[in-house]
């Protein structure tokens, strides 16, 4: 994760997920740069974070996918995120959520602009907890919990 310093903070009204500015933070151990957001974090505009690492997850993990209904409902009680190996993670899922949110108004962040199809980030649409690579409408733990708060999100491909 790219290293956060006070002056990047004063600067900054918006965060971008770290994949998106190229930090190699995903799942599968690799980056999804966007060159909007890498640009917007070079520039100072946004900070670079991830809530599945603010979580303690590591990089490279097995994929996670929730079960049950999408963010919302995982923060309702009503559904789990497990990973491939049949692990519930929920709590982990939670967790990085909360951080994430927490720094997003410590901070007085106006816009977050999170990865689409993440089981943390998606914004309209989730894989449906399968692992069959079938979506359904939804958003993500992290963003249904932006949301739920007023939030701005924008989803990036």
């Amino acid at each position: 994760m790219p290293i956060i310093c006070d002056e990047d903070r004063k600067e900054a009204s918006i965060v971008v997920s770290a994949c998106l500015a190229g930090v190699a933070c995903r799942y599968d151990g690799q980056a999804k740069t966007d060159a909007g957001a890498l640009r917007l974090v070079l520039e100072k505009k946004a900070v670079a974070l991830c809530p599945e690492i603010l979580a303690g997850f590591s990089s490279p993990r097995p994929p996670a996918e929730i079960r049950g209904g999408d963010g919302f409902d995982v923060l309702n009680g009503e559904a789990r995120v497990y990973n491939k190996k049949g692990e519930d993670i929920t709590d982990g899922f939670l967790r990085g959520a909360q951080k994430l949110f927490d720094f997003v108004l410590e901070n007085g962040i106006t816009e977050v602009w999170l990865k689409a199809m993440s089981p943390s980030c998606g914004v309209s649409e989730i894989y449906d907890g399968s692992f069959s690579g079938r979506a359904v409408f939804g958003c993500g733990v992290t963003c249904a919990l932006l949301r739920k708060n007023g939030i701005k999100v924008v989803e990036i491909p």
